[in-house]
């Protein structure tokens, strides 16, 4: 009996011992590390094999400490698969904060279900990811992953970190290859962080980063522009069951068209019908593109599909006839297929869709995008379309595909080329209205605010928004003014001018304040810039203002009876380098004033040294928004 005993506890002991994992307890991480931190990764180690032009294999493990809810995004435990990319292996284990294991997570345990935004979607394309809920912080998930794949095409690239208030204490990257496929690769940011170059040879490539802390937030500033990473890509590489080649653009682009896109956009015959008769007679190609584009937007709606995710070959044209619904590409390789019926050349074109203007790495030759668009030839430049949108108008691009490098792929080569960029002034609000405060400080206004460019983008969907909607914008956008109602909302819509016309009349009690027989009331009443830009002692990046604007206002003011104008703001006038700003009020009698002001903003990339300057001009500005009218009553 005692002999048992003894061996039961033995094994208990060694049990014990084989689930706690001591090198991953908190109180191991520096300091240093911990600062300013809501997640450490212990170890990001990415091996990748590729054995031929048509194998691949990668193989992730990624530690991290999770220390407080704000970091639960840093863990990363995901993997997408298809019919061409196989999920090996996928486990993950759960640490507490002194090392001892919580929980084993097996592939079974792992959430699978499609890669689209609905799940019904026509896909091969999965996503399964760990669906963990903490009890308690901080604790440490190892998160080990192995996928084989005969896409070589797209090599993923190696982020050191990608999010800030994230510190790395060992980031690895480890990169196998035969001679012969023409391997390449190219770095970003490496300047700033403990990066070192352990192997490059004809065959090898190896890269190790320790003790990074985690990086402050900084507004006005791009991870992807200031955080290190290295693109890798093949010469000779495998698509979609295709050999395939990228040494030049034109190259990859000739072949991505003959031997990727061809055979797609076939079209049942009372479609063709269909398309010519909405035709008719109409000879202007862009016309003719525009109405093709109008019968697309009424027709189809659009899943989410990420290129690279979905796969790089689109769907049949005729296959997204029928269901009337597809990803990026498969939407752009139908209206391809439409516009091709009529006449009218167009061509895919892959890019970066977001909001930061992410381009197309034009120096280096590879498989690169997550979106794809439509290009049409218009004299020596292109409208782009994006087919995704069911309310854009034709050729808008503001906000998410516009001004950046993008590859068109002709069948005769790829092009690089730049997509519209919208200037300051083209992105105008024009605001026009009165409003009048009666002897109780009561306000009564009717304005019209007309949108366009990229401030267009930001406000046509208020036309179709539910009606609690629109009244929580109006409540958010007009904050300034406490007890607001909003009496009447009426909206214009002119997709051809690409311009949206907002028709309002509002109300509000008190908004003149009365003390002491004197009213006070800011007088830019419908358009004033609140709040300041945060301080940022010590800023160390460059900061970029991405998108500029241009506001201009005229409001008649309607002053009540009874009262006399003690003081009104003074003309005030800015001029810098970050823009320009002018007020004036014109006093046409004692009650009516009018009040003109203008605003422009200019897009552009600045010295981290520039920061306190352009934020003395916002706060400049924020300042004469929020300046005040002082009306005395008649005695």
């Amino acid at each position: 009996m005692k002999s048992i005993v003894s061996l039961l506890i033995v094994f208990l002991f060694s049990t014990s011992l084989f689930a706690q994992k001591p090198e991953y307890s908190t109180l191991l991480i520096p300091d240093s590390l911990k600062q300013n931190a809501n997640s450490v990764v212990r170890l990001d180690q990415m091996d990748i094999l590729i054995a031929s032009q048509r194998n691949m294999t990668i193989k992730n493990k990624r530690v991290v400490t999770v220390l407080n809810e704000n970091g639960q995004d840093a863990i990363n435990a995901n993997e997408f698969y298809d019919k061409r990319r196989n999920v090996k292996n996928i486990q993950a284990t759960v640490y507490d904060a002194f090392g001892n294991e919580i929980k084993k997570i097996k592939r079974k345990d792992f959430r699978d279900q499609c890669a689209t935004d609905g799940g019904t979607v026509f896909s091969e394309s999965r996503v399964i990811y760990l669906d963990y809920t903490p009890t308690q912080y901080p604790f440490t998930v190892i998160f080990e992953s192995e996928i084989e794949t005969s896409t070589t095409a797209f090599i993923p690239q190696w982020f050191v970190f990608n999010d800030y208030q994230l510190s790395v204490e060992k980031s690895i990257l480890n990169v196998s290859y035969p001679e012969g496929l023409g391997f390449k690769k190219m770095e970003f940011n490496f300047s700033n962080f403990k990066i070192s170059k352990t192997v490059d040879t004809s065959t090898q490539l190896s890269y190790s980063a320790s003790s990074i802390p985690a990086q402050k937030q900084e507004d006005y500033s791009s991870t992807y522009s200031l955080f290190p990473r290295v693109m890798m890509g093949l010469e000779l590489f495998h698509l979609e069951g295709i050999d395939g080649n990228a040494k030049t653009w034109k190259e990859f682009g000739q072949w991505y068209s003959d031997r990727i896109l061809t055979g797609t956009t076939e079209l049942p015959e009372d479609t063709k019908s269909k398309i010519k008769n909405l035709i008719g007679d109409e000879k202007d190609p862009i016309k003719k593109a525009n109405i093709v584009y109008k019968y697309l937007q009424g027709k189809s709606r659009y899943v989410s599909i990420q290129v690279g995710i979905g796969g790089w070959k689109p769907m049949l044209a005729k296959d997204v006839d029928r269901l009337s619904y597809g990803d990026c590409k498969a939407l752009s390789n139908y209206t391809r297929a439409l516009l091709s019926e009529v006449d009218v050349p167009s061509y895919l074109t892959l890019l970066y869709g977001d909001r930061n203007k992410h381009d197309i790495q034009s120096d280096f030759v590879s498989m690169q995008g997550n979106h794809m668009i439509l290009s049409i030839p218009k004299g020596d430049n292109y409208v782009f379309l994006e087919c995704t949108s069911q309310d854009n108008p034709f050729g808008y691009q503001a906000n998410f595909t516009d001004d950046r490098n993008v590859l068109v792929v002709k069948p005769d080569g790829g092009e690089i080329v730049r997509t519209k960029n919208y200037e300051n002034k083209d992105n105008a609000q024009i605001s026009k209205g009165i409003y009048s405060i009666d002897e109780n400080g009561d306000f009564s206004g009717k304005i019209t605010i007309v949108s366009e460019g990229s401030q267009y983008g930001k406000k046509y969907h208020l036309e179709t928004a539910q009606p609690t909607e629109k009244e929580k914008h109006y409540k958010e956008y007009w904050d300034n003014i406490n007890n607001l109602k909003i009496n009447k909302i009426t909206f214009s819509n002119d997709k051809e001018k690409v311009s949206f016309s907002e028709n309002a009349e509002i109300s509000a009690v008190n908004y003149g304040v009365i003390s002491n027989n004197k009213m006070i009331f800011v007088v830019n009443a419908f358009n004033p810039i609140s709040g300041t830009i945060k301080r940022i002692r010590n800023r160390k990046n460059p900061f970029e203002i991405s998108r500029g604007y241009y506001d201009k206002d005229e409001i008649a003011i309607d002053l009540p009876t009874g009262f006399a104008i003690e003081s009104i703001p003074a003309t005030f006038e800015l001029n810098t380098k970050f823009g320009e700003y002018k007020t004036e009020i014109i006093r046409k009698d004692n009650n009516n004033l009018i009040y003109k002001r203008t605003i422009l903003i200019k897009k552009g990339l600045y010295k981290n040294t520039e920061y306190d300057e352009y934020r003395i001009f916002m706060e400049q500005i924020s300042r004469q928004d929020n300046a005040k009218i002082i009306l005395t009553k008649n005695q």
